[in-house]
């Protein structure tokens, strides 16, 4: 085997199937499908990228059928809407799983390779694509119980009678990681009787066998046919459960991490310009593991920053949240991180452990049980639950303190969003976000799901009428958040490989300074997490030089023709040199 591509394959696979001799047959199989992908003569050419990524790229976060419109297919009313709205605002758009499915919002999907047909075609996919670079997830841990691999393995038809893991039911599982409290095992009436296979998730989101090579070469195709559909971006949605063995926690095991490895080479040999992405959402250490060694995700979920964020603001000190930022790791080569505040799932706490005590971890759960929101638990091995996520909009979130309610949600929320855009990482938005959608109660009435909380599916006409009265909180967010993304975007010191050093003044800042990879501009973005108006004394702010002027203020103050720098209740300021 001297070709080095197909050496590199078949190393790969050796780590993860170690005990089998039909590898070089595998690593030719999937040299093949890479061979083809390049081949097809239908891929859309992609423009020659001069960087992986840049200051420009901001991202959207958004379901298919988020904005509606009656008698309107639910992908084109989304295009309508981001075209109108938001083209010269963020470039590239996280369409949430659009395929057939049959519970979970899109994730437990019964067909990958097609389009829900509720929301629309791969033609009203391509049409965003051609205007808009994509992010599609890959959703690799697990599918429906309606998906035809499914119905097919209950049947006992081959290849599908192994797709799925089976696994007697007097198994001590116990050490097993959940993110759930539901059983692990479910049980199946199939041909050959009842069976109980691995659902880590639900009784509907049935686990699939990476320990058959059949179901890795399955998932390296659809990879490629979403790169194939414009999706510059794959999400690999919980990944981290993905390789099981019982005796362990099968959680983050090493075939996991080399089958992320594997799908990084595949599309570095027929897609490099696509970026590889991975959603653990757990503990720091355990997340930053999936850079590997610069050969594994290009991009991990920085977890620890939603409920960080939520924390500082809810608390009014910035103290844990600086720490955690002071301690972040050095990025590896080629890799960076997707910064965010708020997703269509809840915001975790596994990601603070270690770093908020727990005395103030449930402080934030009371706070937000008092603002209409929930927590989901998750099993434990002994037995016990513990809190997994909070359930919340996070614009409701910011309606207040610990000490209650109060009138500067507004303000509250869009510094939680310029904290998040001053971060070295490429910044996503939800859509949820981006339209300040409050607690959507009656969406989880009628699910009976506490996530659905922050799914709300708007009508475009009422949202726009929403959006074009300036003195609702939607029209006051979407115009001050679409403005600080533009800013940002023209900042070189944004750039995600621009350095970031965190600057430690007193716990009611949270202070960032970033410095442009050629060293020619320096921005200091400080935030004021508190309620109080703080006067900052120039003297006391000695790291920052004269001839500063603030991006964000509508009139770029210079800085140096005052001896205070004066920030309001939840005031960020991004300071830089004046041209």
């Amino acid at each position: 085997m001297n070709d080095p591509i197909l050496s590199g394959f078949k190393q790969r696979l050796e780590r993860i199937y170690s005990e089998r001799n039909d590898l070089d047959e595998l690593a030719q199989n999937i040299l093949r499908l890479c061979q083809q992908f390049s081949d097809n003569t239908l891929r859309k050419e992609k423009t020659a990228r001069a960087e992986r990524w840049s200051e420009q790229d901001v991202i959207l976060i958004t379901y298919g059928h988020s904005i509606q419109s009656s008698g309107e297919i639910p992908l084109q009313t989304l295009g309508d809407f981001l075209r109108a709205h938001l083209q010269d605002t963020i470039n590239n758009v996280h369409i949430l799983p659009f395929f057939p499915y049959s519970s979970d919002d899109g994730f437990s999907v019964i067909d990958y390779r097609q389009v829900n047909p509720d929301w629309g075609s791969w033609e009203d996919i391509s049409a965003i694509a051609r205007d808009f670079d994509l992010m599609m997830d890959l959703v690799i841990n697990h599918c429906s119980r309606e998906n035809l691999w499914f119905v097919d393995y209950i049947a006992n038809r081959e290849p599908y009678s192994e797709y799925f893991i089976e696994v007697d039911p007097a198994t001590d599982v116990s050490v097993v990681t959940r993110p759930r409290n539901t059983p692990l095992l479910t049980p199946v009436h199939t041909h050959r009787g009842v069976r109980h296979v691995w659902a880590t998730f639900s009784e509907d989101q049935i686990d699939l066998n990476f320990a058959n090579p059949a179901v890795l070469l399955e998932f390296i195709q659809i990879l490629l046919l979403y790169v194939e559909r414009g999706a510059r971006f794959i999400r690999l949605d919980a990944i981290a459960f993905l390789w099981k063995k019982i005796g362990t926690r099968c959680v983050h095991l090493p075939q996991t991490h080399e089958v992320v490895k594997l799908l990084r080479d595949v599309l570095a040999y027929a897609a490099p310009e696509a970026v590889l992405i991975t959603e653990t959402n757990v503990p720091v250490a355990e997340n930053l593991s999936y850079f590997g060694q610069s050969d594994e995700a290009h991009m991990v979920y920085q977890f620890g920053l939603p409920p960080l964020v939520l924390h500082a603001l809810n608390r009014g000190n910035a103290s844990f949240l600086t720490d955690w930022a002071d301690k972040i790791p050095p990025l590896p080569a080629d890799c960076t991180y997707l910064n965010f505040t708020a997703s269509h799932d809840g915001i975790g706490v596994r990601p603070v452990e270690g770093i908020l005590p727990e005395r103030e971890v449930q402080d934030l759960i009371d706070s937000m049980h008092r603002f209409g929101g929930f927590v989901s638990m998750k099993a434990n091995p002994d037995g016990s639950q513990s809190p997994y996520e909070i359930n919340i909009s996070l614009f409701d979130a910011c309606m207040g303190t610990r000490r209650g309610s109060d009138h500067f949600q507004v303000q509250r929320f869009l510094c939680s969003q310029a904290i998040m855009l001053a971060l070295r990482g490429i910044p996503a938005l939800y859509i949820h976000s981006l339209v300040a959608t409050p607690n959507d109660l009656d969406h989880v009435e009628q699910t009976g799901r506490t996530r659905s909380i922050n799914r709300k599916i708007w009508d475009k006409h009422e949202l726009e009428c929403l959006l074009n009265n300036p003195v609702t909180p939607q029209a006051e967010v979407f115009t001050e958040l679409r403005r600080m993304i533009r800013i940002r975007r023209e900042q070189k010191a944004f750039h995600p490989d621009a350095k970031q050093d965190i600057v430690r003044i007193n716990s009611d800042l949270f202070i960032v300074k970033r410095t442009s990879v050629d060293n020619r501009q320096t921005l200091y973005a400080l935030s004021n997490v508190t309620e109080r108006i703080l006067q900052l004394p120039l003297a006391s702010l000695g790291f920052l030089p004269g001839g500063l002027v603030d991006l964000l203020s509508h009139h770029e103050a210079d800085i140096a023709a005052t001896e205070i720098l004066t920030l309001a209740p939840y005031q960020t300021v991004w300071l830089t040199q004046s041209l």
